[in-house]
């Protein structure tokens, strides 16, 4: 469950673990959806659970008023070291999603990266997009990722992963909870960071991932007042299929 300790040592790592993610491409994928459903490409962004701050700094790049908001102190003082290198000017705010509280409304709002995955329930998550839709200016997008059940299932699953890079070595083990109501992956990862006497220090974090029924997720979107414009196949614009690993889902501010 998200609270203010969430991915403390995770932080420290995130980014050189995740050096294959192209977030200049992402970003760019995202733009093109605002653009086609005629979002406001200049207007205010709010890049919800925005981590260290990749995608926040490349939708601002491309001119958008961005906010970013995250529950994890470790994550948003990884992401303010790169807004004074970058001098792009966003807003950082710690903030847990299910109590999202702004001065104003927004015109976008994404939360990718699959971070409502780390919600536990559908009240959670109705919890969320609640607060999503109070602050998403009538007719603003909503852009927001899911992994799927097949992915928790099929490819998570109890599969484990060694990552090296120059600064760490990360043991990542998947637990997949057969009991859990909504498709649950246990993560435990092990970090072992070189020292300068040339032993190893050991960090461990652990969360869960949780995978819920597309129809369930939908029929909340609805309730809260967005309708669906478009769900596609991770970071394409292709349909979804059985197999689909994340699901990009795009919806509009209606009421």
């Amino acid at each position: 469950m998200l609270d203010d300790n969430y991915y403390s040592n995770f932080s420290y790592y995130y980014d050189d673990l995740t050096k294959n993610v192209n977030y200049h491409e992402r970003a760019s994928y995202f733009n093109k959806i605002i653009q086609k459903f005629d979002g406001n490409t200049s207007g205010t962004l709010l890049d919800l659970a925005c981590g260290t701050g990749n995608i926040s700094e490349e939708m601002a790049k491309l001119g958008y008023d961005v906010i970013g908001a995250d529950i994890s102190e470790g994550m948003l003082n990884m992401a303010l070291d790169k807004k004074f290198e970058s001098g792009l000017n966003i807003q950082y705010i710690k903030q847990d999603m299910r109590q999202l509280d702004l001065y104003g409304s927004i015109d976008n709002i994404l939360c990718v990266l699959d971070s409502l995955n780390h919600l536990a329930t559908l009240q959670d998550i109705e919890q969320t997009f609640n607060r999503v839709s109070l602050f998403t200016e009538p007719n603003g997008l909503f852009i927001f990722d899911m992994n799927t059940i097949y992915k928790h299932r099929e490819v998570l699953s109890n599969n484990a992963y060694i990552y090296e890079t120059d600064n760490v070595f990360c043991a990542w083990e998947n637990y997949y909870n057969q009991d859990s109501e909504n498709s649950q992956v246990d993560i435990t990862l092990n970090f072992f960071e070189s020292t300068q006497d040339g032993s190893y220090r050991r960090y461990t974090e652990e969360f869960s991932e949780w995978a819920f029924n597309v129809k369930d997720i939908l029929n909340i979107l609805e309730n809260v007042g967005f309708k669906l414009l478009a769900m596609y196949d991770d970071d394409t614009f292709n349909p979804v299929h059985e197999k689909s690993e994340r699901i990009i889902f795009v919806a509009r501010k209606i009421m």
